[in-house]
């Protein structure tokens, strides 16, 4: 049975970090190497961690040049086959690693695999199933986005793309699996296989506005790769839009509605597909614009109370 290496990165996620490690302590897979790497936290992180020291095979707490730094860490003293990491405010659904590893051992050929997951909000209570389809390389470049909860790499793929990258914050991970999917094939499981928390310090509420940013950066690294040339050169309007998409998504989320509408429309104009297959972030920013925001809120709540 192969080795899985788990990394957790944390820092001052004491509301969540315990059932973040009970996810991994309490799969059903007994090959299991957890990992724990704290940036110094000073909210009641450490005592939790000492708390279940004894099943982990590594934890250290001191400060770090942040998550990417953080992750890389608990990378370079994993010696597992299978490597993922869940970050301190998500978790694992029962059974996640031992069909993570089953889908490994009957493809060979696949050097990352990944399932479907739920948006949860700070209760836990679900609010969103995200399910996903089999992507390619070429969708990755186009932004098709996989929730990172529920990735499990191969360790030598990993180590020939080389880690996560430091001056990636906010989608790094998604840089990652591009790289990732250049040693091979990636394959999706029609499975539910973790939960991301939404609350208000998560990167990706508190900062939303710098998701964007960062995918015109990766969009401007892979024009400089040769080894994507020829995959971008087939997609290049479509990715191009695609990152004004997600600028879209994100300046929505963070507020800016009249930002996201102007994104929405850059995308529609480059490659129209692209912007229409999100037509809901033009419906939901010009709701916010008006101050009809709460119609939005509104579904949310709704979706939450149907899904308990």
């Amino acid at each position: 049975m192969p080795l899985v290496s788990i990394i957790t990165p944390s820092f001052n996620q004491a509301a969540y970090l315990e059932q973040t490690m009970l996810s991994v302590l309490n799969q059903d897979y007994p090959q299991i190497e957890y990992i724990v790497i704290d940036g110094a936290s000073t909210d009641g992180c450490v005592e939790i961690i000492k708390k279940h020291e004894n099943k982990l095979a590594y934890w250290v707490s001191e400060k770090d040049a942040g998550q990417a730094d953080a992750i890389n860490k608990g990378f370079a003293k994993a010696t597992g086959e299978i490597i993922a990491w869940l970050n301190s405010d998500d978790y694992y659904l029962s059974g996640a690693v031992s069909a993570a590893v089953k889908a490994f051992e009957e493809n060979s050929d696949v050097v990352l695999v990944y399932g479907n997951m739920l948006s949860v909000d700070e209760n836990g209570n679900t609010f969103n199933a995200l399910n996903y389809s089999q992507l390619t390389l070429e969708d990755l470049l186009c932004f098709q986005i996989i929730g990172q909860p529920a990735v499990f790499m191969r360790r030598a793929a990993l180590e020939k793309a080389g880690g996560l990258n430091l001056a990636f914050h906010f989608m790094l991970d998604h840089h990652l699996w591009i790289r990732v999917a250049q040693q091979g094939k990636i394959l999706r499981v029609n499975q539910t296989w973790a939960a991301a928390r939404h609350h208000a310090e998560a990167k990706n509420r508190a900062k939303a506005a710098e998701f964007g940013r960062e995918a015109f950066r990766i969009l401007d690294w892979a024009k400089t790769e040769p080894s994507l040339a020829s995959a971008l050169s087939r997609v290049s309007n479509r990715a191009t839009a695609a990152a004004h998409r997600v600028d879209a998504r994100y300046l929505l989320d963070g507020n800016q509605p009249a930002a996201a509408i102007s994104a929405w429309m850059k995308a529609l104009f480059i490659h129209p597909p692209a912007a229409l297959k999100r037509m809901n972030i033009l419906v939901s920013s010009v709701l916010n614009l008006f101050g009809l925001g709460i119609f939005r809120e509104a579904i949310l709540q709704i979706k939450i109370k149907t899904r308990r």
